[in-house]
């Protein structure tokens, strides 16, 4: 029989506290023999943004402190460090006890951020925040990195529905459930993927594949078939063989669907130039009054697309975007950290070239104009008082939530008003001027501070 514990291993990675690079554990043995477990405050940031982003949101807090929560070593995991032979038998017994008793600051997930900005800040006894390090990073990281592509999408298509098709070619199931997530906090309506409904709440949405028309002798009965089988929001492939051709069909059998209450809701195209066909098929639909009919899009979509179609007035209503989405394809990675910026009561800072740190407990200050729009954001020492809004906001404090976190609909409004609040250029996709923080004067001066007592 299967134990709980040898399916966190196996089925379910994500919670193994093992989900780490050995290093975190050769660090941990360290600090617990030499008695370094004085409080460590740690802060994930992204170093610098790339080309192609102008702004960042921030994702992925849910599961970060769902991860914190249960983090802790199961019996099967701790056998098999014993049996590895790495560690001495006390430490693995140290391990046994370990449990996330810190506290978490962060912005609330949704939030548009920027360069050396904290998108989380741990503050816990050295061993527990070094150990959460790489799992910590690889949830925000990846959330932060598909909100903000999915971001993009949403200001290149506004008003048109937006649905996640990338499961097929996520890196891994995990990653598919994450993008499907993200995206919608950034605006998309939905997703493909059955189990985010399930796990997350996110809407489904799905139409058929090529298969299923081939599957059958004609498009007009995969057609009606499908359609009679699912006549609720039926939405019809019709690019399988020629695509003007099967909106012909899907005109011809419109009023045998609707003389038995079958109303049909779309149709998609997946190939060709979808900008030509989707004029060409609203011809056809509109020709034989279906002008209320939909159309969907799929196929090689990304914003620079979502660009080029609402230039042109394509008349396409909504796009099920994939690879683009879920692989990030033109930004794979971004440049981010997880630093220690104080140990001991102590701020510390990494000088090394090009990658060095603001040292300290860190704050971000937003200003807004007095039309609502993000004027400039300054970064401090936390305890540095400013005007403007403060992002960086208690979430747990010795292990536990200080309350519940905002769900899913609420995040997906916060990230919504976010948006809205951007300047104008970012709103086009358009990076220059570039928005940096600006770094204050009592950061600055702690910076100097640490640099001359390091020498």
């Amino acid at each position: 029989m299967t134990s709980r514990d040898d399916t966190l291993m196996a089925g379910d990675p994500g919670g193994s506290l093992l989900l780490t690079d050995l290093y975190q554990l050769t660090m941990l043995q360290s600090y617990l023999e030499h008695g370094m477990t004085e409080t460590a405050v740690f802060e994930f940031f992204v170093r610098r943004l790339p080309a192609r982003r102008g702004f960042l949101v921030a994702a992925g807090l849910e599961q970060a402190v769902e991860f914190l929560e249960q983090a802790r070593f199961t019996a099967t995991e701790l056998d098999w460090l014993a049996e590895s032979g790495r560690f001495p038998r006390d430490f693995i017994d140290q391990l046994a006890e370990l449990r996330f008793t810190g506290d978490i600051h962060a912005p609330p997930e949704g939030t548009v951020i920027f360069a050396d900005e904290p998108i989380i800040r741990v503050t816990a006894p050295l061993p527990q925040a070094q150990l959460m390090e790489t799992r910590l990073i690889n949830i925000l990281h990846f959330q932060t990195l598909i909100a903000s592509k999915a971001a993009r999408m949403t200001l290149a298509a506004p008003g048109k529905l937006l649905v996640d098709f990338g499961l097929r070619r996520a890196h891994g199931a995990e990653a598919g459930l994450m993008a499907a997530r993200a995206a919608y906090i950034a605006g998309f309506a939905g997703t493909a993927t059955v189990l985010a409904e399930s796990r997350y709440g996110v809407p489904i949405y799905g139409t058929m594949a090529h298969s299923f028309i081939q599957a059958h002798d004609s498009e007009e009965e995969a057609f009606e078939h499908f359609a009679r089988s699912r006549p609720q929001s039926v939405i019809l492939l019709i690019d399988t063989y020629d695509t003007e051709a099967g909106a012909g069909k899907v005109a011809r059998l419109a009023p045998t669907l609707a003389a038995d209450g079958i109303e049909l809701a779309g149709v998609r195209l997946d190939s060709g130039d979808l900008a030509d066909h989707a004029r060409k098929v609203r011809n056809i639909l509109d020709g034989h009054g279906l002008g209320k009919v939909s159309i969907f899009a799929s196929g090689g979509i990304d914003e620079d697309k979502l660009l080029e179609f609402a230039h042109g007035g394509a008349p396409i209503d909504g796009y099920g975007i994939g690879t683009a989405l879920t692989t990030s394809s033109d930004v794979a990675a971004l440049d981010c950290a997880y630093k220690l910026q104080e140990y001991a009561g102590k701020p510390k800072r990494k000088r090394s070239e090009g990658k060095a740190t603001w040292p300290g407990r860190k704050q971000v200050w937003r200003r807004y104009g007095v039309d609502g729009v993000m004027e400039g954001d300054l970064l401090t020492v936390d305890g540095d008082e400013q005007g403007g809004e403060a992002l960086i906001r208690p979430v747990m404090r010795g292990g536990k939530r200080v309350a519940d976190l905002p769900s899913l609909e609420e995040t997906r409004v916060h990230c919504a008003d976010q948006l809205a609040r951007l300047p104008e250029h970012f709103k086009r996709l358009e990076n220059e001027p570039r928005y940096e923080a600006e770094i204050a004067p009592a950061l600055r001066n702690l910076a100097d501070q640490v640099d001359l007592a390091t020498g």
